[in-house]
């Protein structure tokens, strides 16, 4: 299993900048987004990862085709990290959805967990989706960091099941001291992977917790 996962949050879209909720919806990269991208692989330039997956998403191969360049990498695509689904709601901006399901929109805010948006998708389903991608990408490597890019907030899911952090406000837009983060892998991940069974509310537990 591999030391670290660097984890990469996917460039900057217009929807982004507009404070819209994206979810699924398959967006490029805005300029902003571009220069994320390049300042990433900057980083990981002097000490480049063993390999470099993203997620099956238009911003996300944007973002590690850029840097793959940067660090001499080939992206390898996997699925099951997509964006969260979030239903209706994607297009629309925040405020809107506050202003015309206040309520709907409160009852995600406080627990996320308990409610989805409108023909979306349960937290609780899109954690255990991301579980086991993220398992099986991790098996493939002995040591060494692999490094990954997904989009925003999927980011902070994954941040969550690997390291432990805190997922925070899934709406809020993305911010430049997220973009890049080393996460350690194998004390975590090898305390989640303990007793089979129950994964889902393994993990909804822990967050309530």
């Amino acid at each position: 299993m591999p030391d670290h996962l660097i984890l990469i949050r996917a460039g900057t879209t217009d929807y982004d900048l507009q404070e819209r909720i994206r979810g699924t919806l398959d967006m490029p990269l805005c300029a902003a987004g571009i220069a994320e991208a390049e300042r990433a692989g900057a980083h990981l330039f002097a000490r480049p990862p063993v390999a470099l997956y993203a997620a099956d998403a238009t911003c996300a191969a944007e973002t590690a085709r850029l840097v793959g360049r940067a660090c001499g990498l080939r992206p390898r695509r996997v699925t099951g990290l997509a964006n969260l689904d979030m239903g209706l709601w994607q297009g629309m901006l925040v405020d809107d959805i506050r202003r015309k399901q206040p309520r709907l929109h409160r009852q995600w805010q406080d627990n996320p967990w308990a409610v989805a948006p409108p023909q979306g998708e349960l937290l609780e389903d899109a954690c255990m989706r991301v579980e086991g991608a993220l398992e099986k990408i991790l098996r493939r490597h002995a040591t060494g960091s692999i490094a990954l890019v997904v989009p925003h907030p999927i980011d902070r899911v994954v941040r969550w099941i690997v390291s432990g952090q805190s997922m925070g406000d899934l709406w809020s837009p993305p911010t430049a001291d997220g973009l890049l983060a080393e996460l350690p892998v194998a004390a975590q991940w090898q305390s989640r992977r303990g007793a089979e069974g129950g994964r889902a509310s393994r993990l909804r537990g822990a967050a309530a917790g």
